[in-house]
């Protein structure tokens, strides 16, 4: 009789990990469990669904239920919601979201990619109509509508994150009054300052107006829709809608009924291979505590990359494998109007916590020879352990190739890299892509400026 293998969650975990462990075990019998109604869906162009760039929800998906059914031999269902699992008995329950009807299911292993979802703040009227989230694609569709029928009205977005900015472009290209509402004295706080003040600037110069040190107290209703937002200060506006995007937190609970070990924020807690306290029982995704690659400590980032790597390797690990993965470094990138922001590694504080002598280092240099056409600044900020030499982190905004430096950078951050090292590197140069001296050679041989001999 050939081993099963139920999967509960059907994005980008979910699916790697079932892809893989057929690939690798043809004849294991393969069950995924989704409680939306798609599958497979990009969730970070979310963002431009809803302003309208990308045309239809199915332009996200990259795999249907009939392609995973039929063409991958992984019967792969929709509306079906797992609502509980039986570790001693081996079974879990699924309850079909369309008519109720609940039916139970063996396995012989479980992986949980169960994936996030955004926090609700504890404050009043958060629960009225007019009030969305942006997670799934669902969750896009009634957002996207909305910024439709009030394309000359008000928004409020709380939240300054990346999901944040990015849903405010989108929202006043489409001729949406738009309102950020940030709790911390400064957006994206883990950038260095001024960069972050290049951000707020950019907002600014695109008519986004932007409330910092202050968050949102109180959603004020009409009835039952909501009408307006009363901040920290006492000051209210009248609103059309508003968007919650404050940040995400694993979907744990199932696990956490199942007594399987939770780790930080709540994440379920997985070794290098992926496998919970249960033996049988893996888990992947943004449902997951991390590890940090260069501290070693406990993390939660999620990210739709790891999520996709870490599926690959519970995949492959149910099927009989045995990959680990090695943590993260929280590399991230995201475009502001035409500010792009990047980023990857320890913060200064983050990395003076973790115990590093550490000191940051920022230059400005042109992203193309000074005399080419085109030449935008890239502002990289390097942090390093002033005592080794060694790259820890760095940020960079600018011009749409930051991107590709910043990546130049994780590279350095995973192989232990030092700035002298980063500076003796053979990158390459033609004027219409990069100066001679690259702005990566420009910061490293800045950097070690500030390296102890």
């Amino acid at each position: 009789m050939s081993e099963k293998l139920i999967v509960i969650g059907g994005t980008a975990a979910g699916l790697s990990a079932a892809s893989k462990a057929k690939r690798v075990k043809p004849e294991m019998e393969i069950q995924v469990f989704e409680k939306s109604g798609y599958i497979s869906y990009g969730a970070c162009g979310l963002p431009y669904f809803v302003g309208g760039m990308i045309a239809e929800p199915d332009d996200l998906v990259s795999l249907t239920v009939e392609q995973m059914t039929n063409k991958r031999g992984v019967p792969t269902y929709i509306h079906a919601e797992v609502t509980d699992i039986d570790r001693d008995g081996k079974t879990v329950t699924v309850k079909n979201l369309d008519n109720g009807e609940e039916t139970v299911h063996t396995y012989d292993k479980l992986v949980i990619a169960a994936g996030a979802r955004p926090i609700r703040p504890d404050i009043p009227g958060v629960d009225a109509e007019g009030v969305y989230y942006l997670r799934t694609v669902e969750d896009g569709i009634r957002l996207k509508h909305a910024v439709r029928a009030e394309s000359k009205g008000r928004a409020v977005i709380v939240g300054g994150g990346f999901i944040g900015l990015e849903v405010a472009e989108e929202m006043a290209l489409s001729g949406v009054e738009v309102h950020i509402y940030e709790m911390m004295p400064r957006l994206l706080p883990f950038l260095e300052e001024s960069f972050s003040e290049e951000v707020l600037r950019t907002l600014e110069n695109h008519g986004v107006h932007v409330h910092l040190g202050t968050g949102v107290q109180e959603i004020l209703t009409d009835g039952k829709t909501a009408s307006g937002v009363r901040d920290g200060n006492g000051q209210e506006i009248q609103v059309d809608l508003i968007l919650m995007s404050i940040g995400v937190m694993p979907n744990s609970e199932l696990a956490k009924k199942a007594g399987l070990e939770l780790g930080i924020k709540g994440g379920i807690a997985v070794n290098d291979e992926m496998q919970t306290s249960d033996p049988s029982i893996y888990a992947c995704g943004d449902c997951v505590q991390m590890k940090n690659r260069i501290t070693g400590e406990a993390a939660y980032v999620p990210m739709g990359t790891t999520a996709n790597k870490q599926g690959r390797i519970a995949g492959g690990n149910v099927a009989g494998g045995h990959e680990t993965f090695k943590g993260v470094l929280g590399s991230m990138v995201t475009k502001v109007f035409d500010l792009y922001i990047a980023a990857t590694g320890l913060t200064l504080s983050q990395a003076k916590a973790a115990g590093y002598d550490a000191v940051s280092s920022v230059i400005t240099k042109g992203d193309r020879a000074s005399y080419y056409p085109g030449s935008r600044d890239n502002k990289l900020c390097l942090i390093l352990d002033k005592k080794t030499g060694r790259l820890l982190g760095a940020q960079g905004i600018g011009s749409e190739s930051v991107a590709g430096r910043m990546n130049v950078f994780v590279v350095a951050i995973t192989c232990g890299m030092t700035v002298e090292e980063i500076n003796e590197l053979d990158l390459v140069y033609s004027p219409s892509v990069a100066p001679v001296y690259d702005p990566i050679l420009i910061a490293a041989s800045q950097a070690m400026k500030k390296v102890e001999h």
